[in-house]
């Protein structure tokens, strides 16, 4: 099984710092929860997987939540 995004993928969002991608990847899947929580009842994805992929597809960037 793969999971995407890869975690090389979004290391390089973050210049290769796992403690910045793990900071923006809690505060965005927060966000998410919080905003988004009866939508995501009947979704597969998680909150934390929407997080990633948006933060892959450059809409969310590390300056945007730190």
């Amino acid at each position: 099984m793969m999971i995407e995004p890869s975690i090389d993928k979004l290391l390089e969002k973050t210049g290769n710092n796992r403690y910045i991608l793990c900071t923006i990847i809690s505060k965005r899947a927060k966000e998410i929860e919080s905003i988004k929580r009866l939508e995501l009842i009947g979704q597969d994805k998680k909150a934390i997987t929407l997080a990633c992929e948006e933060i892959v597809a450059g809409k969310v960037k590390p300056s945007n939540l730190i």
